[in-house]
């Protein structure tokens, strides 16, 4: 049970954080200058955590195995990082603005699930859409 519940408790600690660190960028320095440390910070860990709890694979094994995903996933977290930032320097609230990207990410991703991975539109997820576009127009009022 734990093995299926960390990943969700660790993808919301780390997106609080996320959200205010995003917010608490400092005006003064370039954003794409804080993505650069934000990305050395993390290639670091990342390089640590693959020495020090990965597969014991060697590197070569690694790279040879790679397929376009990483490349561009490498594509989307700068365009998440980007928006993300941009998004609070245009005075979104951090208590809505996220919501309400959630929620087109989710009705993007329901109409990609339905389409490409061939999953069931069913009346319950028709109205959780109906209840988001609800909930994205009282939050905006």
């Amino acid at each position: 049970m734990f093995s299926f519940y960390w990943p969700i408790g660790l993808l919301v600690l780390s997106n609080v954080f996320y959200h205010i660190t995003a917010k608490s960028l400092p005006v003064q320095v370039d954003s794409f200058f804080s993505m650069t440390v934000t990305y050395l910070v993390g290639a670091a860990v990342s390089l640590l955590l693959f020495f020090t709890l990965g597969s014991g694979e060697p590197v070569s094994q690694q790279v040879a195995g790679l397929n376009w995903a990483p490349f561009v996933l490498g594509l989307s977290v700068v365009g998440l990082e980007v928006g993300a930032i941009f998004m609070y320097k245009a005075g979104w609230e951090i208590s809505v603005g996220n919501i309400v990207q959630a929620i087109f990410v989710a009705i993007a991703l329901l109409v990609v699930g339905v389409l490409i991975y061939k999953e069931a539109l069913t009346g319950t997820k028709v109205a959780g859409i109906a209840a988001c576009l609800v909930g994205i127009f009282l939050l905006n009022k």
